[in-house]
């Protein structure tokens, strides 16, 4: 397992490259040794790049071909006519902690390849000869990109088609311009999550969206910030589609412009729509398509999302289609549902226990107030889950979506709650009033207690109060009920 060291500013390609004082100067250079299993390519931080650099041999799984930075100071930069990093049939690549702008093509190209990491690669102004992907990855398996950010990109932010294996995961892209481009294409591809990302298509040329989820089988879409495009999440033929607690937003420009829109471009059979606040924009979930067309939609349930500021419906169907629309919110002022009369007529999309509110912003408000230092609690073999000194005591209910308890949604001890229609789990957690304060707890598990000073009792050492809630989903007759307890030390907060 080698280490190669790159420096364009005082590297030679007389050297033999594995020190930094030997450094390499060019990525050719790189390109013309036989790299094996283990052996990492590290490029001086400050160097810039004028070239293309190939890809050509794989790692193994355990011994992956990692592509890095050293030193100090700005990551170094790859430009190129071409391609920044380009590799057909390679495969257990790592590439990371690298910039690339100004490429003609695409930023990072792979097609073919198995097993890519990419992370905190920083992607600006790629796609100027033509309009490609700014990452692109094609007939490929099990593709990771994550904590990167893509900018003012001419082309697709991420172009990924025919991937068995894709995660999209806390990354960044803002502004991917062309006539054809969305932060996010995926094409024809399986098992995927795209999580955590903000895409910001406010400012773009394009006169599309911000993810378009095309023909996918098994994915999930979740816990994005989405902005601006026509649309917010195209998904619009598919198997075993999830798109859950995602914020949609800004989708203008367009009479069919929607948050989530699918059933245009092939069949689509179970969507599962759900905790997702859709707003500002024009429709909500659209379930359409172009007439003449027989495709299929089955089996499509949209439930527990937010809708407001809309100037069309929170749902429109107006072709044939099976699901439900259920336990929703809407503010007042937007309109619930534009279901075809013949749709309606077949009774095979329910309309049910949805809710009208004057402001969702009730329903989605957390506190903002002083936090007051919240110490652990004594152990108790009740705990259920635990995230910091947050302990959370009796699960009485099974397994069940809403629940905060370890046996449903906490991974890794870290809680992930979900909004549950019209109880009290919002769609950015739970709040809950005590007798000396609040207590709220994101969906990512984070929690603040909110101390009412006006109500503590004059006496040393700590109090304690314990939050009960309950859920009653009001469909399969499930109930759950759990307590949280905090313990208050007045010390550390009075003295």
């Amino acid at each position: 397992m080698t280490i190669y060291y790159v420096n364009s500013a005082t590297g030679s390609d007389r050297n033999n490259g594995t020190g930094q004082n030997s450094a390499f100067a060019t990525l050719s250079k790189v390109e013309s040794l036989k790299l094996k299993p283990g052996d990492s390519v590290l490029l001086a931080k400050g160097s810039v790049f004028n070239e293309q650099f190939d890809i050509k041999y794989s790692g193994t799984e355990s011994a992956p071909i990692k592509i890095g930075s050293y030193g100090t100071g700005a990551a170094p930069v790859i430009h190129s006519g071409g391609d920044g990093i380009h590799s057909l049939y390679a495969s257990n690549i790592v590439i990371e902690n690298l910039k690339i702008s100004n490429t003609g093509t695409a930023g990072i190209y792979g097609g073919s390849v198995t097993n890519w990491t990419v992370r905190n690669v920083e992607i600006a102004k790629t796609g100027m000869s033509e309009n490609a992907g700014a990452v692109t990855f094609r007939s490929s398996t099990n593709v990771t990109v994550e904590d990167s950010k893509i900018t003012a990109v001419k082309g697709d932010g991420f172009w990924i088609e025919k991937v068995a294996g894709v995660k999209l995961l806390d990354n960044t892209v803002t502004s991917a311009n062309g006539s054809t481009a969305d932060a996010v294409q995926v094409n024809d591809s399986s098992n995927i999550l795209i999580k955590g990302n903000h895409l910001d298509q406010t400012n773009a040329d394009s006169p599309k969206g911000v993810i378009a989820l095309v023909r996918a089988t098994d994915a999930v879409v979740e816990d994005n910030v989405l902005t601006g495009g026509g649309f917010g999440i195209s998904a619009p033929a598919g198997k075993n589609v999830a798109i859950r607690d995602n914020d949609i937003s800004g989708f203008h420009g367009y009479s069919w412009s929607f948050g989530v829109g699918l059933g245009d471009q092939g069949n689509a059979r179970d969507y599962d729509i759900s905790g997702n606040h859709i707003h500002d924009g024009a429709w909500g979930v659209a379930i359409s398509d172009a007439s003449g067309t027989s495709y299929t939609r089955t089996n499509i349930k949209v439930h527990d999302n937010v809708f407001d500021d809309l100037s069309q419906a929170a749902l429109k169907v107006d072709r044939p289609a099976s699901g439900s629309f259920t336990n929703n919110t809407i503010e007042t002022g937007t309109t619930a549902t534009a279901i075809s009369p013949s749709i309606v007529d077949a009774h095979t999309f329910t309309v049910s226990n949805n809710h009208t509110v004057a402001n969702v912003e009730t329903v989605l408000a957390r506190p903002v107030a002083k936090t007051a230092a919240v110490t652990e609690a004594s152990a108790d073999p009740a705990v259920a889950a635990v995230h910091d000194n947050l302990k959370i005591f009796s699960d009485t209910g099974e397994a069940h979506r809403g629940n905060l308890l370890e046996n449903d949604s906490s991974d890794n001890d870290t809680l992930v709650l979900r909004r549950f229609g019209d109880e009290s789990v919002g769609k950015h957690g739970l709040t809950l009033t005590g007798d000396y304060g609040v207590i709220h707890v994101d969906r990512e598990g984070n929690y603040a207690y909110t101390l009412d000073e006006t109500k503590l009792p004059d006496h040393d050492g700590h109090v304690s109060e314990s939050f009960s809630y309950g859920i009653n989903d009001g469909n399969s007759h499930h109930t759950d009920g759990d307590t949280l307890t905090v313990y208050i030390h007045m010390d550390n907060l009075l003295g």
